[in-house]
């Protein structure tokens, strides 16, 4: 967990006049080592247009909808207007928030799919204010077949997004853990992605494909698109693994790593069950101040 500029650090952390205790540091926790204290964003006198961030990463169970409820909660708090777009069929997304999709007659896939439905038809405010969400419930599994047909099909999220792009200051699209149609759709339309990683050799083995996937869209469909960075997830000190996978991501990826990472906690399975993001939920906890640190790292890119 990244620094916050505003708090101690919980663990006393070697002085930089004393080389061997930072490479001794260094060692036992690469996380720790690569932390820096974060400033605090500055206020915003007007909104929008947004910046459109996809959170991807092809395999499942990284944490990719939890990274996109908590960021986005976590962006409110520094006066950021946010959009969330819920762009799995499974619609974690919006059951994490409390919001009822499965029930809903219109949902992200109405908007994708007819002329006469808008973003603003569909999309709900939730209890954190700043914060709307786009749902989505199992309807979106078709839409993959459908858009098939579709003239410009990877384009049609980007044309959606357009008519509400100037009423936030950031829209964040969680994507399904595949890299089709869907997937495709949001990596046209969003100017940068966030690969939530979670610090295990699997997940690392899946990044080149999500990279070489993310370079295809970039020159075939967006050369806007850029990696906003990558989060390391579920990241435990305490183990070796963990912390060999993450050497090995900084040395593949260096600066394009947030520095924020995001620890396991009890406190993140217990906020879906609540529908709320750890910044309510458990305000103090360290989950709460690891997604307020990365919400600057966002805000400073």
């Amino acid at each position: 967990m990244a620094i916050r500029a505003d708090a101690a650090p919980a663990v006393a952390r070697p002085r930089d006049t004393d080389p061997e205790m930072g490479a001794a540091a260094s060692r036992q926790d690469p996380a720790r080592a690569r932390q820096r204290r974060l400033p605090d964003p500055k206020p915003l006198t007007e909104h929008g247009p947004a910046h459109v961030i996809a959170m991807c990463n092809q395999k499942g169970g990284v944490g990719k909808t939890t990274s996109t409820i908590n960021l986005g909660a976590a962006l409110t708090e520094f006066g950021r207007k946010v959009l969330l777009i819920d762009l799995d069929p499974q619609g974690a997304l919006s059951v994490g928030l409390g919001i009822p999709a499965q029930n809903m007659d219109r949902t992200i896939y109405n908007a994708l799919m007819e002329r006469q439905t808008t973003l603003r038809d569909v999309r709900v405010h939730t209890d954190i204010p700043g914060l709307d969400l786009v749902p989505s419930n199992i309807d979106l599994s078709a839409a993959e077949v459908q858009l098939v047909s579709e003239v410009a099909r990877e384009q049609t999220l980007m044309r959606v997004l357009a008519d509400v792009r100037d009423e936030y200051d950031y829209i964040l699209i969680d994507c399904q853990p595949s890299l089709g149609l869907l997937t495709v759709n949001a990596l046209t339309a969003a100017q940068g992605v966030m690969i939530p990683l979670e610090c295990e050799f699997f997940s690392l083995r899946g990044v080149a494909l999500l990279v070489d996937t993310i370079d295809k869209v970039k020159e075939r469909l967006n050369p806007q698109l850029e990696i906003s960075g990558i989060l390391a997830t579920m990241y435990d000190a305490r183990t070796v693994h963990c912390k060999e996978v993450f050497s090995r991501v900084v040395e593949a990826f260096g600066d394009t790593v947030f520095q924020t990472v995001i620890q396991r906690t009890v406190r993140f399975p217990e906020t879906t069950v609540a529908g709320q993001p750890i910044t309510t939920w458990a305000p103090t906890s360290s989950g709460a101040a690891a997604y307020r640190d990365l919400a600057k790292e966002v805000i400073a890119l």
